[in-house]
This record gives C-alpha cells, sequence and structure tokens, in this order.
C-alpha cells in the first residue's frame, strides 16, 4: 500500500479486482479486468430521469440501512428499463468532506439497481483505506452515484474532455483509473489530470501515460 500526502486529494477514486470485474478503490499496484459487452449503452443512448436518479439514491440509502444493522441485503425491485440496464457505477460515500469509500465496477451483468446495491455496501465495508462505515455515522453519510458509459479506447489527450470523461490508464498489469469529476473538482487540466491518474493510480510515474493505453468514459454522476 502506498500513502500518499493529503495535499494531494489522495482518497480519489482508483481500481483494481479481485474477482472477474468487481472493482475495488485502493492504492498500490491495480490489475482490472475489462470485458465488452455489447449490450451496454453509449451516453448518447442512455440517460436517467430525475425520478431513475432518486430512485437508485433510496436504493443504496435503503441497503445500507438494513445492511449495517442487519448485515443482510434487502430484497428490492423496479421495472424500469434504465433501472435494469447492464451500465457500470461507482458508489461514493463521504462523511462531511471526507471520502469514506469508493467502489465500483466498469460493467456488470447484473441490472443497474443491484449493481448500486452491491457497490453501496463494497464501499462501506470492503474500502481498505478506511474503517468500515457504522450504522450510527450513517445519518452523517452523504452518497454519490456515477453511472458509467463503456471505456473507449483514445490515441491522444485531444480526446479527453476535462469535466465530461473519466480517465482509465493500462501497462501491463499497471492499471488506474479517476472519475469524470475529480479533474473538476481539484481545478485540474488534461496534463494534470492524466499524470497523477498515471503516477498514483496506476502507479507507473507521472509520464508512464505517454506509452500507456488510455481509455475515456463518461458517467452521469448525482448525490443526495
Amino acid at each position: 500500500m502506498i500513502a500518499i500526502e493529503d495535499s494531494e486529494k489522495s482518497k480519489n477514486c482508483d481500481v483494481y479486482t479481485t474477482n472477474l470485474n468487481k472493482t475495488h478503490c485502493s492504492f498500490g499496484k491495480n490489475i482490472v479486468t475489462y470485458r465488452k459487452y455489447q449490450s451496454i449503452k453509449t451516453m448518447n443512448q442512455f440517460s436517467l430521469l430525475p425520478e431513475h436518479k432518486q430512485k437508485l439514491l433510496f436504493t443504496a440509502r435503503k441497503t445500507l440501512d438494513h445492511y449495517l444493522k442487519l448485515s443482510t441485503n434487502i430484497k428490492l425491485h423496479f421495472a424500469e428499463e434504465e433501472l435494469n440496464s447492464h451500465s457500470g457505477a461507482f458508489v461514493s460515500l463521504h462523511n462531511e468532506k471526507e471520502l469514506r469509500g469508493c467502489i465500483g465496477r466498469f460493467v456488470s451483468k447484473i441490472p443497474l439497481f443491484e449493481l448500486v446495491q452491491e457497490m453501496a455496501i463494497a464501499a462501506a465495508t470492503e474500502d481498505t483505506r478506511f474503517n468500515p462505515v457504522e450504522y450510527a455515522e450513517l445519518k452523517n453519510i452523504r452518497i454519490e452515484i456515477s453511472v458509467l458509459s463503456p471505456l473507449k479506447q483514445i490515441n491522444s489527450l485531444s480526446e479527453l474532455t476535462i469535466g465530461k470523461h473519466g480517465i482509465y490508464i493500462k501497462k501491463g498489469h499497471f492499471t488506474g483509473t479517476l472519475l469524470p469529476q475529480v479533474a473538476t473538482e481539484n481545478n485540474w487540466d488534461k496534463q494534470k489530470f492524466v499524470e497523477y491518474c498515471a503516477a498514483y493510480k496506476a502507479q507507473i510515474g507521472k509520464d508512464g501515460w505517454k506509452n500507456a493505453e488510455l481509455f475515456t468514459y463518461e458517467a452521469i454522476v448525482f448525490e443526495e
């Protein structure tokens, strides 16, 4: 594990995988399995209405309340096509301005609302950078959800748009990602965004991105 100074906002999400497509936020060397599923729509084809976002936030909140109290998941059902899509998603948990957990998947074989349930529980209990979230703390937790498009490989930074795209870097077994909102929250330009991801997330040095595979993705981001 590699500690990064708080001044560099070290607790942003990066990714590794321990099984199939489940990805966890952590530091260090990251290995990601990425599989293309043709059934996943692009952001141009996929959107969420305000009521869909509210239902996903409700899902995450209800799931955490039930799981942290009873240690079991809760069964939910939604009929909307959007909530049953096989999109990737990250769930981030914040207490005040401090990140308390962030875990997600780029792709999923289960409905979106079920993925949000799984990632909410994982963010609260499996992010190794933090102590697990306690039930008593839940009232202070703010939930943020990022619903992701598929990864798209790019050849130059000219194809990266700050505020629109997240970045995913792969070089051999070293990988790392930063969600789209990280660049805008830190007022980074493209160079800083990619260099930070390469150095602190993929662990390949700030110039390592220049001979690595680069991918972008979009996200629908919403929070409580």
